[in-house]
């Protein structure tokens, strides 16, 4: 590919353009479009384009949604092109700046502005802001249209790309208007009333296809790894063999105590390999630099690196676990209040009968199929710097580059690229800013590749954890006390979906025991709520199993479901034709599921082979209420694939450490599911509803666990407490 010029500034592109225009800035109103007259009298403010159309029809649309194959690059700029009444088949795709002040939304946790494609985040934090622009590009298209007929703005409509006088069939494209129309210093504003309803839409709600589809097909699509530049060269890094925890974000001018670092290694031996540059020293590794990338790999395979202390030497996973049991029965432990409701203590003491439950969880790999990889060019003065990479979350990447060279981000040029998975491993920026430190050093561009041995050796890890759970009922069956423990490293990481807002119980208690032992941890597909809800709903079906009752009527009645819950499991009963008897040898397991605003109910239909403990998953139903769905094609494959990655994690994956170092190396040893483990059938059916979306990208993963155990109780009479369901502990279970 061709570089691009980074002398080229932003306002010198806004001149260039052709037609109209629309930019977004943010200022003390917030964030807001406006046209190329005042992004231009505001020189020193944060100004690009957010809309451009040219006099030939073609409308720019920036999109501000990461692409890893979820589609956001495509649902994105469809919703701003729904309100804008835009001609889809005219509208062109841009990837935004890499400037969450400009092009962020506003973090729900927080007050700045984040670029996070994470937590099913995109087209829920982005839609009405989308809206909003589409209505306002709307509005001024009509005023020129109005001012050029001499008529009453009020009077005329739009059809895709076109405005109509209706008095008179009169009709001025998009691109027409854009030769001659001018754009307002002040944008018109817009009421929520003023917005499509939903039987108007055109777009939202109706399938096209994704954009980054054909470049994929045709291998055009440019992932960062593809990325070549003149005289770049290619770097390989090897960490300590001890797990490192990190800093989120990482300072390469910083020894974090709790990594290990190189303190001397075989120097002259490696740089004797032919084609090998230099050996640069990170914080917690080196990095080879070669003129190939195998060069680089061989001059990283051959070091022999003596390490200093890292917290994390000795640590071992599973009996790391056993000491959560013990913490979580010390009285002295310290406990962080998740939840508090009602009076746990009386409905305790008040109980016709109580229940307890203790699961298990171990460690998960996020397992993307593209390496980790970034490139980075550094101009000659050292001071600007440009960075390919597919980030989930650019702005922080851009971040992490700054700070690994010591330069302003507005000095950081940021090409975001295509992704081949992420899970959100790829929201942090270390292994870019990696490149970045390395890049300085050698003072070439370089790209940084982690080999998966690497990546699996560093993984930034799905914590473990244990869990306790107890419930009080009274005298007709209803829970009335709840009680729920975790234990484990990770803070947030563990609470994730341990809440149950979906269920009425009147008095809860909800805590946390933390520990730490420097291992990486990060957000992975779903997070915590993959074994806090395969915890609760084995919980449920327990109870429900003890009692004699139906597992959905129990959920409903004694659980006391809100009326979302309700109509979720109504749904899926109905899809699922619940009530139907299995085929001889197979069983049925229900499980709610509940994920970034969304909820819905899920089952499995399960089979075993019980002389080789594997678990064979036949049928998947899930029901969601996910609000508008804006791409229903799109959103029914990310549920879909959600399931697939949940399936993988809960019957095959699982990372164990032993001394401080991860015992797994590739995807030999860290199982995948293959293609033949596949269902043979995946149904996703959205709840009709009409209020805003939620997030859909994670909600088919939170219920497999629960469903799938559930349904082994089916089958076997007995119980699964601990991630994954491997055969080994499936026949201890039988055994046991």
């Amino acid at each position: 590919m061709n570089a691009i010029d980074s002398n080229l500034s932003r306002r010198s592109v806004l001149a260039g353009l052709g037609g109209l225009t629309f930019c977004i800035a943010v200022g003390n109103d917030g964030v807001r479009l406006m046209g190329q007259a005042q992004a231009n009298a505001l020189a020193n403010a944060p100004v690009t384009p957010w809309v451009r159309i040219a006099p030939n029809g073609t409308i720019t649309i920036l999109s501000a949604g990461a692409e890893m194959g979820q589609g956001s690059m495509t649902s994105l700029p469809l919703i701003l092109a729904e309100e804008m009444d835009a001609d889809w088949s005219k509208v062109a795709i841009e990837w935004v700046p890499a400037d969450a002040k400009v092009y962020g939304y506003k973090d729900p946790f927080g007050s700045q502005n984040l670029m996070w494609i994470v937590g099913s985040r995109a087209v829920q934090l982005y839609f009405t802001q989308l809206r909003n622009a589409g209505a306002q590009v709307r509005k001024v298209l009509i005023a020129n249209a109005a001012q050029k007929w001499a008529v009453d703005a009020a009077t005329l409509k739009t059809e895709p790309s076109v405005v109509i006088n209706p008095a008179n069939g009169a009709r001025l494209t998009y691109g027409e208007i854009a030769a001659f129309g001018t754009i307002p210093a002040t944008l018109p504003a817009v009421d929520a009333e003023e917005l499509k309803e939903r039987k108007d839409f055109r777009l939202i709600g109706h399938s096209v296809p994704r954009r980054d589809t054909p470049s994929k097909v045709n291998g055009s699509a440019q992932y960062a790894i593809d990325v070549k530049l003149p005289g770049m060269v290619y770097a390989s890094t090897l960490h300590s063999p001890v797990h490192n925890a990190q800093p989120q974000i990482w300072d390469p001018g910083k020894q974090d105590q709790s990594a290990a670092a190189p303190e001397s290694w075989n120097d002259a031996e490696v740089k004797a390999i032919k084609g090998v540059i230099d050996i640069v020293k990170l914080p917690n590794g080196l990095a080879v630099v070669a003129d190939h990338f195998e060069t680089a790999k061989a001059g990283r395979d051959r070091l022999k690196v003596k390490w200093t202390k890292a917290k994390a030497d000795g640590f071992n996973s599973n009996k790391a676990l056993d000491d959560y049991v013990k913490i979580h029965a010390d009285p002295n432990a310290q406990v962080a209040k998740v939840e508090e409701k009602g009076d746990v203590k009386t409905a305790f003491a008040n109980a016709t009968k109580t229940y307890h439950a203790e699961f298990r969880s171990d460690y998960g790999y996020h397992a993307q199929m593209e390496p980790l990889n970034a490139v980075v060019r550094i101009n000659e003065s050292g001071d600007k710097a440009e960075v390919w990479e597919g980030s989930q979350a650019p702005d922080e990447s851009r971040k992490a580059v700054a700070k690994a060279l010591g330069i302003p981000e507005a000095q950081v040029d940021f090409h975001q690229c295509y992704m081949g998975g992420g899970f959100g491993r790829r929201s942090l920026g270390d292994y870019a800013a990696e490149c970045a430190t390395i890049a300085k050093a050698v003072r070439r561009p370089v790209k940084l590749i982690w080999t998966r041995e690497e990546d699996i050796a560093q993984g930034m890890f799905r914590p473990q954890s244990f869990q306790c759970l107890e419930a009080a009922t009274d005298t007709s069956g209803k829970v009335t006390g709840w009680k729920h423990c975790v234990v484990g490293d990770g803070e947030f990481l563990l609470l994730t979906g341990i809440k149950i807002p979906y269920y009425g119980v009147p008095s809860q208690w909800i805590e946390r025991r933390g520990v730490s032992h420097g291992i990486k941890l990060k957000h992975w597909r779903a997070v915590g709520h993959v074994f806090n809800t395969f915890a609760i709903e084995s919980f449920v079906d327990q109870m429900a199993a003890d009692q004699g009752v139906d597992p959905i009527e129990f959920r409903l009645e004694r659980m006391g479901a809100t009326p979302k819950a309700r109509k979720v499991f109504e749904a899926l009963a109905q899809m699922a034709d619940y009530k139907a008897k299995r085929p001889d040898g197979r069983a049925l397991g229900i499980s709610i599921t509940e994920r970034s605003g969304s909820l819905g109910a899920g089952a499995a239909e399960i089979s075993l082979d019980r002389a080789s403990g594997k678990i064979r998953v036949h049928k998947v139903w899930v029901a969601i209420d996910g609000g508008v769905i804006v791409q229903p094609a799109a959103a029914k494959a990310n549920v879909e694939s959600a399931i697939i990655y949940g399936l993988s994690s809960v019957l095959h994956e699982r990372v164990t450490i032993k001394d401080g170092v991860v015992e797994q190396s590739n995807f030999h040893d860290y199982n995948l599911m293959r293609m033949s483990d596949l269902p043979e059938e995946m149904n996703v059916q959205f709840v009709d509803v009409d209020t805003r979306p939620t997030g859909l990208g994670e909600i088919g993963n939170p219920f497999i666990a629960g469903a799938i155990s559930n349904a082994f109780y089916r089958l076997t009479g007995k119980r699964l407490r601990h991630l994954p369901f491997t055969p080994d502990r499936v026949l201890e279970t039988l055994k046991a």
